[in-house]
Order: C-alpha cells, then sequence, then structure tokens
C-alpha cells in the first residue's frame, strides 16, 4: 500500500519559512555561545595578567638629641701689655697658652679658668656633627674683645656612648688689645653650640 502526499504551493512556502526560521535560531544561538565564550576567556587571560602582593610600613622614632650646658667659659686672669696686643688660648681641655703679638702674660694668680662643657644626649651610639659659633664678643662697661677660633673635644663629630650621652668640652682664643680696659667681660647672649646627627 503507498501513501501519497500532496503539498500545495502555500503548504511549502510555510515549511520553507519555518526550517529558515530554525536555522536562523541555530545560527543566533551559536552566535551568542561563541561570544560568551570569547568574553570568558578574555576574563580570564586578565585575571592571569596581573598579580598583587602586600609590604608592611614601619617607621622608627629614635631619642631626639639634646645638648645642656654644666660649665660656662672662663678665660680667668689675663694681663695685657699698654702698647702690644696679644691672645689667650683656652683649649678644650681647660688649659691656658699665650699667642699673637705677644702684649698677653698669664698671671701667677690664674682666676677661674675653664672650658665650656656641655653634655650631649640622644640616642645609644649614634654620631653627631658639631656646629661652633665663628665669634663671639664680650663686654665690660662699653669695652669689647673678640672670641673667636672656637675649638672643641671631641672635634667636628661626637658619638653617644651606649647609654646615649657624652661630654663635650669647647675652648677659643680671646683677643686682646693694647692697653685694654680692666674689668670683667662677659657675654649676656651666651655662645651657641648646635649638635645635630649624622
Amino acid at each position: 500500500m503507498s501513501l501519497v502526499i500532496y503539498l500545495t504551493n502555500q503548504t511549502i512556502k510555510q515549511l520553507s519559512r519555518k526550517l529558515a526560521g530554525l536555522k536562523i535560531n541555530k545560527m543566533k544561538n551559536l552566535v551568542k555561545a561563541i561570544a560568551t565564550a570569547a568574553i570568558i576567556i578574555a576574563g580570564s587571560n586578565a585575571s592571569f595578567a596581573q598579580a598583587t602582593a602586600t609590604a608592611a610600613a614601619s617607621a622608627a622614632i629614635i631619642t631626639p638629641i639634646t645638648i645642656a650646658k654644666t660649665v660656662d667659659m672662663n678665660f680667668g686672669n689675663v694681663a695685657v701689655s699698654a702698647t702690644l696686643a696679644g691672645t689667650a688660648v683656652l683649649a678644650p681641655a681647660g688649659t691656658r697658652t699665650t699667642g699673637g703679638a705677644g702684649g698677653v702674660t698669664l698671671p701667677a694668680t690664674v682666676g677661674t679658668v675653664t672650658a665650656a662643657t656641655f653634655t650631649v644626649s640622644g640616642q645609644a651610639s649614634y654620631t653627631y656633627a658639631i656646629t661652633l659659633p665663628a665669634s663671639a664678643t664680650i663686654t665690660s662697661s662699653g669695652n669689647t674683645m673678640t672670641v673667636n677660633a672656637f675649638t672643641s673635644s671631641p672635634s667636628a663629630t661626637g658619638l653617644l656612648s651606649s647609654g646615649g650621652s657624652q661630654t663635650l668640652t669647647v675652648g677659643a682664643t680671646l683677643n686682646v688689645a693694647a692697653g685694654q680696659a680692666s674689668g670683667t667681660y662677659t657675654n649676656a647672649s651666651g655662645v651657641p653650640v648646635t649638635v645635630n646627627y649624622n
């Protein structure tokens, strides 16, 4: 027995449209799948192209450096010629010598002779730089003398002990004019000595 199906032109057109729609839907689905896969692959590549690490941040605040005077500078008793100028040199060790034109002598009654003495404190075992003044002026009743050529011990650079301190002594040169007026000469503003960590 044979089965024969007769299709009209309209039926054939309808079937063709349905088949074409199925093909288009399949193509659309295929394009969507490819696009989705491309996005996933691009995201994966981006995540593999970067890396992140962290580092800790820290700081250590050291003990501030300080300087305190314990003894003032004093050149002691100085005698001067009426016609010749001269100098009295005070070493950081507290000893005196004379110089210049030879108009200064150091009498047997020495008076109080002391180098300036400071205590420097700060971070244990650290080094520090020492800055001395270029000059200073001492006065007595309107008369003046210049103090310059400052020296120190230690010189230029100090080293704090394991306990965080060191004694710093400072000497200088006193310039005395010929016939310098007698009197006790002082400096009211003091002589600055500066220390800084290296």
